[in-house]
């Protein structure tokens, strides 16, 4: 078949680089324009154009996909069926009715949990156990497409988003080219997701980052992994911001005040939450690198007593 490919980020990678070596014809790919990044500002192609023009396919980057320019443009191609992974944006009904096997996305959720833009990050945030990965014929909500194929993949309880994406991301450019196989043969019924059963995994903010004592140490652990590498938890020690990105939690009984360090020796630095201790393991302030608490506290005098998550202004 006559492919188009949709995708920005490196989790699209690999689905990409299976089409590539699938029976297939990847004919065109389509992905989000280059964006400016670091202090320089200098604009860097996404992870999916790269591959892209590495194997000399042409590659389109519409700043809005809902004009006439770039459904032509799309067309010219001729594509029998689109595969879209992470692509950005929701495509509406002139381009999911374009090809004529539809358009089949790969998502990084067991359906219909987690529908939206950060499935990893949340099903981390919330202490799940599983996730996995889902392809389905695309329509114009969020997620909501019938489903075709699902594939299930156990959570670490060391993994964080930065580890977890790499091995699902591998997994969705297996059941992609499976899926369309299937579909090639006419051995796949897509089934209707059960709208019920639906939670959402919404877009997250650099805000988001911003540690809540209150909660217990066991959330916030979650919420540490979950937000690693992007957008990372932080909070304020006085006027100086700490990125934590490595904690242990323990359910020691609190009495202090969430935010509290109650106690700091040559590993560990001990917070009270809102349930149980949270101990810190890997900080990283502005302008230096991630290192262990070890090293971190040769630099800082910190004691029990102080405050975390006020930001003297």
């Amino acid at each position: 078949m006559r492919i188009v490919f949709m995708g920005t980020p490196e989790f699209a990678v690999p689905s990409l680089e299976a089409l590539l070596r699938s029976d297939d014809h990847v004919v065109g790919v389509v992905s989000q324009p280059d964006r400016p990044k670091g202090r320089g500002q200098q604009l860097v192609a996404p992870p999916v154009k790269l591959v892209a023009e590495r194997a000399g396919i042409p590659v389109l980057q519409p700043l809005k996909i809902r004009t006439p320019e770039f459904l032509q443009a799309l067309s010219s191609w001729q594509p029998d069926l689109i595969a879209v992974a992470a692509y950005g944006r929701i495509l509406h009904t002139p381009i999911l009715s374009l090809p004529p096997k539809g358009c089949v996305n790969v998502h990084g959720s067991l359906l219909p949990k987690y529908r939206g833009a950060a499935p990893v990050q949340w099903a981390i945030i919330n202490g799940e156990s599983e996730t996995g990965i889902t392809t389905m014929l695309m329509d114009e909500g969020m997620d909501t497409g019938a489903i075709l194929l699902q594939e299930r993949l156990k959570i670490m309880s060391d993994d964080t988003t930065g580890t977890l994406a790499p091995r699902l991301a591998e997994m969705g450019g297996r059941l992609l080219v499976e899926t369309i196989a299937h579909l090639k043969a006419g051995t796949l019924t897509p089934q209707k997701q059960d709208d019920g059963q639906a939670t959402m995994a919404p877009l997250l903010k650099k805000e988001d980052g911003l540690i809540d004592w209150t909660m217990s140490a066991d959330s916030l652990t979650n919420r540490v992994r979950g937000l690693s590498p992007w957008p990372g938890a932080y909070t304020f020690w006085g006027e100086e911001r700490w990125n934590v990105w490595r904690v242990v939690p323990s359910k020691s009984a609190v009495t202090d005040k969430p935010g509290t360090i109650v106690a700091v020796d040559k590993q560990s630095i001990l917070v009270a939450t809102g349930e149980g201790l949270l101990d810190l393991q890997e900080i990283q302030t502005a302008n230096s690198k991630r290192m262990p608490v070890s090293q971190f506290l040769t630099g800082h005098k910190v004691t029990a007593g102080m405050q975390l998550g006020l930001q003297d202004v």
